[in-house]
This record gives C-alpha cells, sequence and structure tokens, in this order.
C-alpha cells in the first residue's frame, strides 16, 4: 500500500505537463530576458563599496574605519574583477571543457588574491580596523544576490505559449 501525499500528487502533475521549449520559444525567451552583465556586477560592488566606506567615514569620522571598509570593498572586487576577465576570454568560451576548467581555474585565482590581499591588510591600511573590513566584505560580495534578486524585478513573466502565436 502505497500513500500519496498532496505535494507528490502535483509533483506528478507538473512533470506530466512539461514540455519542453521549442527552438522558437527559447530563442524568445533570450530575447526577452537577457542576460545580466558580468561586468555590471563588478561595477555594482565597486559603487556599493565606495558608498559604504563612505558612510562609514561620515558615520565614524574615523578614516582608518572608511579605509579598511574600503578595503574590504577592495578584495572582493579586485579578484571579481580579475574572474569576470578570465571568464570572458576567448579561451575559456572555446568549448564545454574549457569553460568548466576555467571557472575552477579561475575561482580559485579569486580565492586566492582574496585571501592574498586580508593577510597584506595590516601593511596596506594603516591602523586597520578588521570589523569595518568585514563589514565591507561582506556587504561588497552579497552585491551578487542584490543583482540577482533586483533583476527578477525587471524581468516581466512571459507566458510563451500566448507568445507563440505571435512567432511566425
Amino acid at each position: 500500500m502505497t500513500i500519496v501525499t498532496q505535494t507528490e500528487r502535483e509533483d506528478a502533475q507538473d512533470a506530466e505537463s512539461f514540455q519542453p521549449l521549442t527552438s522558437q520559444e527559447a530563442q524568445l525567451l533570450r530575447q526577452k530576458l537577457p542576460l545580466i552583465s558580468v561586468w555590471r556586477v563588478v561595477a555594482a560592488q565597486v559603487l556599493m563599496g565606495v558608498v559604504v566606506a563612505l558612510l562609514a567615514g561620515l558615520m565614524t569620522s574615523k578614516w582608518n574605519v572608511a579605509w579598511s571598509v574600503g578595503y574590504g570593498a577592495l578584495a572582493v572586487t579586485v579578484p571579481a574583477a580579475l574572474f569576470a576577465r578570465g571568464m570572458t576570454s576567448p579561451v575559456t568560451s572555446a568549448s564545454v571543457g574549457a569553460s568548466v576548467t576555467g571557472f575552477l581555474l579561475w575561482e580559485i585565482v579569486k580565492i586566492g588574491l582574496t585571501l592574498a590581499m586580508l593577510v597584506l591588510a595590516p601593511k596596506v591600511v594603516p591602523q586597520v580596523s578588521w570589523p569595518a573590513m568585514l563589514v565591507g566584505l561582506v556587504l561588497t560580495m552579497k552585491v551578487y544576490w542584490m543583482v540577482l534578486g533586483a533583476s527578477s524585478l525587471f524581468y516581466p513573466k512571459v507566458n510563451f505559449k500566448s507568445e507563440q502565436k505571435n512567432v511566425s
């Protein structure tokens, strides 16, 4: 005897009603929902770092705190920009294998550079404030999620079955 829950019943109905997109529907989807540029994400991270560093300096009147926040943001944005450059190179996009290998390689470079920048922080930032630097680091990292969340606001929900009738 098998007990089927409401969720399992709904999942089965969804699986039965699932239909893959046709090439025309996929093309329409690409036109309606353009990709977010990785460079815009990096630019948003830089903007976040500058704003948070200025706010920290103005709120605390301690410029070592502002420099610490700014350096924390730099420890995210510089490696992210290097990662973006590496992933958008023609070599990385040559094949699926090259893309996966490039992603892993550039992710390791990004993490290593971030760690190196954090280790060098006391030598680069006079009187470094570690909590302030952590704030800059975390807020700048969270820009990825803010961009992803905000991008869903800009893209309307599209019913491709009704749109398909308009495609010739």
